[in-house]
């Protein structure tokens, strides 16, 4: 499976933050907002990578990230010259997918939980169909929402309904069979001018090929769009971090433990960040790890 993250739009909600700069490299507590959606695509054992952003942001990208080769993995770049919807990620990244399935996520999503990095290993084995999520809120207006019956199996999708039939939003994480590249083809603007996720989503339910996973509680989501979201998202991390000890979206850490750089190659990636607590951090991983 490979992994498409789509970090474009002018995030004008964020303004006067994002005139100059895109919004996925604003900071999230010590870390670039991109880093998070990378760490949930490597956490997915997904090591093929496209990252789609405006003409303007993607040299950032290509300078923080490059190739992707220092960790382990490969980047590849495409301009989104206009926000046509989120479903022109396949369409654009129709190159890049060729006849693999794949995933999607949102450059300005945040996930953490206990046991989701075995969600997302399981979601990526994902050959047939498509699998997305629920997750509760309490304003689901400002949301795609999923409908479930009495047995929780999913029967309707919304996009930002006046009248909700249910509180569960649909977070932007997505993985989907090669045959999405098609379908998003087929798909016509909405009344946004928009090629809608939740019609594509649509399709795959119509076809009973769409799964829908509850991540409901022991899970934390934020939709990173606002200027209070930015906050609340960069305490949540500071206190997770501060409390249990452990880092959230340190791809540094995760290409290692995998076994995707070596020692060697996370020293290097280390020597720069040495005067930071992230980098000290990365330190004494690296001396804990050496000694099992």
């Amino acid at each position: 499976m490979k992994g498409i993250i789509l970090a474009g739009g002018l995030g004008t909600r964020l303004y006067p933050l994002t005139k100059v700069i895109s919004k996925q490299i604003l900071p999230i507590y010590d870390k670039p907002m991109i880093f998070y959606p990378l760490s949930v695509l490597m956490l997915s054992n997904i090591k093929e990578i496209l990252i789609i952003s405006t003409v303007r942001d993607l040299p950032i990208f290509e300078n923080l990230l490059g190739d992707g080769s220092s960790y382990g993995i490969k980047i590849e770049y495409k301009v989104q010259d206009h926000p046509n919807g989120l479903a022109e990620a396949f369409i654009l990244g129709e190159d890049f997918i060729k006849n693999d399935s794949v995933s999607l996520i949102l450059g300005d999503n945040l996930f953490f939980g206990h046991g989701l990095s075995g969600i997302l290993e399981d979601s990526s084995k994902l050959e047939h169909g498509a699998k997305i999520f629920g997750y509760p809120v309490k304003n689901p207006k400002d949301y795609g929402i999923v409908e479930f019956d009495e047995n929780g199996i999913a029967v309707s999708l919304e996009e930002k309904p006046v009248n909700p039939n249910s509180n569960f939003a649909v977070p932007g994480l997505y993985f989907y069979d090669n045959t999405v590249v098609e379908k998003a083809k087929t798909l016509m603007p909405s009344e946004r001018g928009e090629l809608e996720i939740t019609s594509l989503n649509k399709l795959y339910l119509e076809e009973k090929k769409l799964e829908v996973i509850n991540l409901g509680r022991g899970t934390t989501w934020f939709d990173l769009g606002t200027h209070d979201s930015l906050l609340s998202a960069g305490n949540f991390v500071e206190m997770i971090q501060k409390r249990q000890g452990f880092y959230i979206a340190c791809i540094e850490e995760i290409s290692y433990k995998k076994g995707w750089i070596t020692k060697e190659e996370l020293q290097v990636l280390i020597n720069p960040l040495s005067k930071t607590d992230y980098g000290k951090y990365l330190i004494e991983l690296l001396n804990n790890w050496n000694l099992k």
